[in-house]
């Protein structure tokens, strides 16, 4: 599996409805970021399990889309962050270093 790449706002849209059906993970990575660099290589070392969908979020050359997701879904904005989407909401946020395959899989069984 590879990232789903997130490059207009109206694949937000998407995600939400696609929620309802399994959960959505949105990844927003800073490209001038180390600790974004990090996190980013550790999601992808552990692998994608199929029962998620994984959407990668360019901060950079997207800030509006990182804006608007974080107007949608009430969480503050910090990269590198990791959303878990379920139901149209975001039941779980983590950022910096806390990010972690085994926690995602982990909250979005338990939702």
């Amino acid at each position: 599996m590879q990232w789903i790449h997130i490059n207009n706002e109206n694949q937000l849209g998407d995600i939400i409805q696609k929620s309802s059906q399994k959960p959505q993970v949105i990844f927003k990575h800073s490209t001038r970021c180390s600790v974004s660099s990090v996190a980013l290589n550790r999601l992808q070392k552990a692998g994608f399990t199929e029962q998620i969908d994984f959407y990668y979020l360019d901060l950079i050359a997207h800030r509006n889309i990182s804006n608007q997701i974080a107007e949608i879904f009430k969480i503050q904005h910090e990269s590198p962050q990791v959303l878990l989407i379920k139901e149209g909401k975001c039941i779980y946020d983590e950022s910096h270093l806390g990010i972690s395959m085994d926690e995602i899989e982990e909250q979005a069984e338990a939702a």
